[in-house]
């Protein structure tokens, strides 16, 4: 039966982390918190058009090889899914080591995330993303930094060669499941990427104490949502 997840705005970030790790006890307590705040601070401004019902929580402290992808629907109060995803090729192996925010990079981007429009491109049915937090994703959009099913995520090939197979910077996910998540966090859903990256975690607006409200003018950029293409990265 699914464990019952309060909604965002009722309970405190470190209460409702424990509600959350409850329904998906294999997730780190510690990354669930820091969703929680970051996604606190995301709502608090408007022009990222985050939708409080909805979480996604993605942990590259995680190895490829376990599920690390969590989607929890906060207004039905449960889990939707706990999967795994790919990293970019040059993140590294099985384990992820560096990222970036750069065109050409082919490594993963880390930060919170606002989950946009779908659109159907290169590998077939795909979310689009905007990063909110500048220097370290805000070049999502412009990098086809999107979520897409992939034959390479495959949890039986990853036993046998030691690693999922890698994107070119996109978190990629299972064929079978691709429409339904992609589906069920499209408009609006927070995506929180996380690793115990230093300049990261010292750096994010989104996990500052004061939110970035000395920043807010660079958060609220906000680019106009791009036209439906066959562009996207892998």
């Amino acid at each position: 039966m699914p464990v019952a997840v309060p909604s965002i705005d009722a309970l405190p970030g470190g209460e409702l982390a424990v509600q959350l790790a409850h329904a998906a006890p294999a997730a780190s307590r510690e990354v669930l918190q820091l969703a929680a705040r970051a996604m606190s601070c995301a709502l608090r401004h408007p022009e990222f058009g985050v939708d409080p019902q909805r979480l996604g929580v993605i942990d590259y402290s995680r190895p490829s090889t376990e599920p690390r992808l969590w989607v929890f629907d906060l207004a039905r109060q449960k889990l939707l899914f706990e999967e795994w995803v790919a990293h970019g090729r040059n993140s590294g192996e099985n384990l992820t080591a560096r990222f970036s925010n750069r065109d050409g990079s082919f490594m993963t981007s880390l930060g919170g995330f606002t989950a946009q429009e779908t659109y159907v491109g290169g590998n077939g049915y795909s979310l689009r993303l905007r990063g909110l937090e500048p220097g370290f994703n805000d070049r999502a959009r412009d990098r086809a930094i999107v979520i897409h099913g992939a034959p390479y995520v495959n949890p039986a090939a990853a036993r046998l060669q030691g690693r999922l197979g890698r994107s070119l910077g996109c978190p990629a996910v299972r064929p079978a499941v691709a429409r339904q998540l992609i589906d069920s966090i499209r408009d609006g859903t927070f995506v929180f990427a996380y690793y115990p990256d230093q300049d990261w975690l010292q750096r994010s607006r989104l996990l500052s104490g004061d939110c970035g409200s000395t920043t807010s003018p660079a958060l609220a950029k906000a680019p106009m949502p791009a036209a439906i293409s066959a562009r996207g990265a892998h």
